[in-house]
């Protein structure tokens, strides 16, 4: 029963960093060379596209799996394993990295570098993905079509809030990203998972601590799920679903004796960018079916 933390953003303080390490303003100039682009981190390569700025892509990193096209882009490796000079090796003329990229000492090293190199604040809710939509409008300078797509997604993510608002009880959600040392890892408050689990009109089942970490049976019982949520990361991966299912510790909560588990795409589930709205209608469908208002 394992799965991959890679599709999961890390969270921490927000703020945008440039070649030289300081601190950016609320306001974003324009990259002076943005025409051989690095994207780091999915939802910025999605936003790229969404943009209709692909053609200034150069490399992508590993969790930057759509649109499908992005797949043809060479890959520089995973956002949190990232070497400067992989990253560097394919010529760029600028970096645009998700915070959480990492290791701390390779981004140390890309921002000393001669690449323009910016980090995007990650926040898991709809503020936080107009302000990354915004910010990498602004370091391309196409900050009208950035406008245009914000406003886009900020309609969409308010229909999807609205299609919820009616319902009265609330569904548990407890998200497991997989199993350390023989126990569950579930997502705390702070990630991915809390924030589409909030945004599709539910309640993170699991109280207590940030982050993902590893929950106790007896916690697993006391937290009372009603729906179990994991990842699909594709590639072919055997479904967990029934090995979920049967660990004792599930099988006593509500979800376990319902058999209620929720299994989505896991860029489309925590990716946190232009596809987020439909991600959190398609998991408000799946824990409430027909109360959800179309």
């Amino acid at each position: 029963m394992a799965f991959s933390v890679r599709a999961c953003a890390a969270f921490a303080a927000a703020f945008f960093a440039l070649a030289d390490g300081s601190a950016a303003s609320e306001t974003v100039g324009t990259l002076p060379d943005s025409s051989r682009l690095v994207a780091i981190g999915g939802s910025i390569t999605e936003i790229v596209y969404a943009l209709g700025e692909e053609k200034r892509l150069i490399a992508r990193d590993t969790t930057s799996v759509y649109p499908p096209a992005a797949l043809t882009l060479p890959d520089i490796g995973y956002m949190r394993q990232l070497s400067p000079e992989g990253v560097l090796s394919v010529g760029p003329s600028a970096v645009i990295a998700l915070e959480g990229s990492g290791p701390r000492e390779a981004i140390d090293v890309l921002r000393k570098a001669s690449v323009p190199f910016l980090e995007v604040p990650e926040r898991f809710d709809g503020d936080g993905i107009l302000v990354k939509i915004r910010t990498v409008g602004a370091a391309l300078g196409v900050t009208e079509k950035a406008e245009a797509l914000a406003k886009t997604v900020a309609a969409d993510l308010d229909a999807a809030g609205k299609a919820t608002a009616s319902i009265g009880a609330r569904k548990r959600v407890m998200f497991l990203l997989g199993a350390q040392g023989g126990k569950l890892l579930a997502s705390g408050s702070g990630t991915a998972a809390d924030g589409v689990i909030r945004l599709a009109g539910a309640v993170n089942a699991v109280e207590g601590y940030e982050g993902y970490k590893p929950i106790t049976d007896e916690a697993v019982i006391a937290a009372a799920p009603d729906v179990i949520l994991i990842m699909d990361r594709g590639g072919g991966e055997p479904d967990p679903s029934a090995g979920i299912l049967a660990n004792p510790a599930i099988a006593s909560t509500p979800a376990g004796r319902a058999k209620r588990l929720v299994r989505m795409d896991a860029a489309y589930l925590l990716g946190f960018g232009p596809r987020t709205a439909a991600a959190v209608r398609d998991l408000a469908a799946q824990l409430y079916g027909d109360q959800v208002l179309r």
